[in-house]
């Protein structure tokens, strides 16, 4: 790490707490200091001191376009041009509602937030008033933002009680928050037969995308989908980051299945800090001023997010995703290839645009199984990647992300790196 981004941490620790805005940037997990970024352009970063990366981190998704898009960065300057915030509606609210209707199977309304961790507790608590219950099922390892509600963690096994993840959240707040581990039915129609008339939801990332990368097992998402309808509850899918990016409809619509209500981010704000919530009209228009459940935001629908999601979605829809997810497929194969002849074990599994590293032997479909990868390896090999040029996101807990930006030689510099790691 060279002077420049040194002296920014330094700077910040004084004034942020830990230096970053958020945790995982810390780089604590893989005993290196943050990168401070000066700018992104397509499907590269360079950092305050001058050097290159290929980025697959992506701002953690968003970008799936690359970085600084012409035209997402034309449709922002254009709109900043006119103010930065109204507090009132804007049209580009209206068309980008729209868009995101059209693009998702189960969809009838939409309301915009500004963040997936707003979009998630806000459908948590619609979902809580539809069913008039107060249980919400949620999977060990699946991240549905920091609301209270879903900082609960357990021991092995089926969880009976909930204790707060964290300091500051009352264990009385997740006493009503039941865990299962994900890709586990059984442990779900447990759950059910125990608690089902108090379950208001089941809330899921239908592709696991922040315990590392866990793809569903077959019948697990069309199951929770069973269970939740025998029960009346509402099944809520987390998409925030399978939203335009496992296919343009969602997760949804490529396993072809509806759930009750939805939540977004990332993508459809196209870089900007956006989330939404939505579902059914009979379910939606319980939202205040409609109907009695409130929820309000003043920079919701934000005429700068809206209008780089909408000119993000209209790149999408047109966009070649099978030829992106072959593209993903090929590197990952080829990384498994290049870090197995190193004699370490390394499965990369990959789900469109999305890859994971894991260094184990076995296949992980679980918070269990991507705890027992080997951290170790995983932080030899970020540093080492660093180091001569590629971006990784600094943990084997996350997803990595490829964009329609990157090229033939990014991936052969990502894996000509890979081929230099020494274990």
């Amino acid at each position: 790490m060279d002077n420049t981004s040194r002296q920014f941490f330094k700077r910040a620790c004084a004034v942020i707490p830990g230096g970053v805005n958020s945790p995982v940037r810390a780089c604590h997990n893989v005993d290196s200091l943050p990168l401070f970024i000066a700018k992104g352009q397509g499907s590269h970063l360079w950092d305050v001191d001058g050097h290159e990366y290929v980025d697959f981190v992506l701002s953690w998704g968003p970008m799936i376009l690359g970085h600084a898009e012409p035209s997402v960065t034309r449709a922002v300057c254009e709109a900043a041009a006119h103010g930065a915030s109204y507090g009132a509606p804007c049209p580009d609210e209206v068309a980008l509602a729209e868009e995101v209707v059209a693009a998702m199977p189960s969809l009838e309304m939409v309301r915009m937030v500004n963040s997936g961790t707003e979009a998630t507790m806000s459908a948590l608590r619609l979902a809580r008033a539809v069913t008039q219950r107060d249980k919400v099922l949620k999977f060990i390892g699946c991240y549905h933002g920091h609301a209270d509600a879903f900082l609960a963690a357990a021991g092995s096994g089926l969880a009976t009680f909930s204790i707060p993840g964290t300091p500051g959240v009352p264990a009385a707040v997740v006493a009503d928050t039941l865990l299962a581990p994900y890709n586990d039915l059984d442990a779900v129609e447990d759950l059910f037969v125990h608690d089902g008339e108090q379950i208001a939801a089941v809330i899921v990332e239908p592709v696991a995308a922040n315990m590392g990368l866990i793809l569903p097992k077959p019948g697990f998402l069309e199951g929770l989908r069973a269970l939740t309808i025998k029960y009346g509850s509402l099944l809520i899918f987390d998409e925030v980051i399978t939203g335009f990016r496992v296919a343009y409809g969602g997760a949804q619509a490529r396993w072809g299945i509806e759930p009750d209500l939805t939540t977004f981010g990332k993508i459809i704000g196209g870089g900007l800090p956006v989330g939404a919530f939505g579902g059914k009209r009979r379910f939606m228009e319980r939202i205040a001023p409609k109907g009695d459940v409130y929820q309000a935001g003043t920079l919701s629908g934000n005429p700068l997010a809206m209008a780089a999601g909408l000119t993000t979605l209209h790149l999408l829809k047109t966009a070649d995703y099978d030829a992106l997810e072959a593209r993903t497929v090929a590197f990952a194969n080829e990384l498994a290839a290049i870090l197995a002849a190193k004699n370490v074990p390394i499965k990369v599994p990959t789900m469109a645009s999305m890859f994971c590293p894991f260094f184990s032997e076995n296949e992980v479909t679980s918070y269990t199984d991507a705890k027992h990868c080997d951290q170790q390896l995983f932080t030899s090999f970020y540093k080492q990647m660093r180091a001569r040029g590629i971006y990784l996101a600094p943990s084997g807990f996350e997803t990595g992300m490829i964009s329609f930006a990157h090229t033939d030689d990014d991936f052969n510099k990502a894996l000509e790196a890979a081929r230099a790691v020494r274990f």
